[in-house]
């Protein structure tokens, strides 16, 4: 099975922010660099699979607002489903 998947991109600019910000800093890699390592890996087995990936950059204050508006904490269920509502 093939289709469109939105993949949530994270500049490098915003790392430092964006681990302030989300409530599982556990389950997140450190470093900008370790993430985006997981992520180019994560691309290109999507890609593999038959999937076109379109790199979804995440607005952090927009991320935080659709959080807050249904009243969920900014883990990753919740920084999946603002990815896949795009």
């Amino acid at each position: 099975m093939s289709g469109i998947v939105n993949l949530a991109y994270y500049r490098k600019k915003d790392w430092k922010q964006f681990l302030e910000l989300i409530d599982d800093r556990e389950s997140m890699h450190n470093t900008w660099k370790e993430w985006n390592k997981a992520y180019l890996k994560t691309k290109k087995e999507l890609v593999s699979q038959g999937f076109i990936v379109n790199d979804f950059t995440v607005d952090l204050n927009e991320l935080k607002k659709y959080c807050m508006a249904k009243g969920i904490k900014i883990d990753g269920k919740a920084r999946a489903q603002f990815v896949s509502n795009g």
